[in-house]
């Protein structure tokens, strides 16, 4: 099933199938090391805030609107 970034709940697991939005979006997303393919977890989620992921060994937080546009496959 997939649903976006900000769905999963902390501890949760999703592989990134897509990106839904612009070429700087995608850029940006890709320089931090959220691409199709790579494995994320989320550490912690705020409910007006961002939303804390660890991407392979990179932990960083990215926005609720850009979590919004990145859709993961539960693993």
């Amino acid at each position: 099933m997939v649903v976006p970034l900000i769905g999963l709940e902390p501890g949760e697991r999703g592989v990134v199938v897509n990106i839904a939005g612009g070429s700087g979006l995608r850029s940006r997303l890709y320089a931090m090391g959220i691409a199709p393919g790579v494995i994320i977890r989320v550490l912690e989620k705020h409910q007006f805030g961002p939303v804390v992921v660890e991407a392979g060994t990179t932990r960083l937080a990215v926005g609720r609107g850009m979590a919004g546009k990145v859709l993961v496959r539960k693993v």
